[in-house]
C-alpha cells in the first residue's frame, strides 16, 4: 500500500473481525426508521481528509447509523455534528455540517480516522478487535509521516490505541506511556500528541466537553501543525 487511496480501498474491504462484520451488516439491513430510505454503507469506514494532512484526528469507531450508514468518518451522527462544526469554526473545514459522503465537505490540512474502522455493538470494540485493526492505523501514520505534525486523540480508548500505533509507525513514545487527559500534550520526535474528551453525546450533553473546549484543543493542535486558524 503505497498511497492513502490504496489504503482506504483496502480498509473498506476488510472482514477480519467476524463480530463486527455481522453487526455492521445487520444494522445495514434493519436500518433505523429515520433512515429507512438509505442504502447503508455497512462496510469498514476509511479515513477522510487530504493525503498531505499535517493534523490527524483519531476517534474511536464509526457510529452504527452514522459512518456505517454514510461511509465517511463522523458523518451523519451527533458526534460528527459537534466535531465538524468545531473544525469549521476554527477554519479547518469548508462547511459546518457533514450529512453524506457527497455533501461537498472538504478538510483543510486535516485528516480524520479511527483505530477501529467498523461500527461495534454498543460503540464498544473489544481489545482484540482494536489490536486486529491496528495495522491499518500504523500504515496510515506511516503514509502521513512526511507531513504530519500533530495528532488529536478523542477519548481514552483512542489514546490507548494510538500510542502503540505511533510507536510501531516509528515515533519514540515515552515509557511509561503517558496517561490520557483532556488537554494533555505529549511531544514526540517531530510530532505533538494532544488529548481531548470524545465528542460523544454523553460528553457533549452533560457539558463535560463544551464546544469552546473542543475548539481550544483544535486551535492549539492546528497551530502546532502549522495550519492557519480563525477565531
Amino acid at each position: 500500500m503505497d498511497s492513502l487511496a490504496e489504503l482506504d480501498a483496502r480498509v473498506a474491504g476488510c472482514a477480519a473481525c467476524p463480530r463486527l462484520v455481522e453487526w455492521r451488516q445487520e444494522v445495514g439491513r434493519t436500518r433505523r426508521a429515520a433512515f429507512r430510505d438509505w442504502t447503508y454503507w455497512a462496510r469498514p469506514v476509511p479515513g477522510f481528509g487530504p493525503a498531505d494532512a499535517s493534523l490527524l484526528i483519531v476517534g474511536l469507531a464509526p457510529a452504527a447509523h452514522g459512518g456505517n450508514r454514510t461511509g465517511r468518518m463522523f458523518t451523519g451522527d451527533r458526534s460528527g455534528d459537534v466535531l465538524y462544526q468545531a473544525l469549521y469554526d476554527v477554519g479547518l473545514a469548508s462547511q459546518p455540517a457533514a450529512v453524506s459522503a457527497d455533501d461537498g465537505l472538504t478538510l483543510h490540512g486535516v485528516r480524520v480516522t479511527a483505530p477501529v474502522h467498523c461500527a461495534p455493538p454498543g460503540n464498544r470494540p473489544t481489545p482484540a478487535e482494536r489490536d486486529t485493526c491496528r495495522p491499518w492505523l500504523v500504515r496510515e501514520l506511516r503514509l502521513l509521516r512526511p507531513t504530519l505534525r500533530a495528532v488529536v486523540v478523542l477519548g481514552a480508548f483512542g489514546w490507548q490505541a494510538a500510542l502503540p500505533a505511533l510507536a510501531e509507525a516509528g515515533w519514540a513514545v515515552p515509557r511509561p506511556r503517558p496517561a490520557f487527559a483532556h488537554g494533555a500534550r505529549v511531544p514526540l520526535d517531530g510530532l505533538d500528541l494532544f488529548g481531548c474528551f470524545h465528542v460523544s453525546r454523553r460528553n457533549t450533553f452533560t457539558g463535560r466537553l463544551t464546544p469552546a473546549m473542543l475548539r481550544e484543543v483544535l486551535r492549539t493542535a492546528a497551530r502546532t501543525a502549522g495550519l492557519p486558524v480563525t477565531g
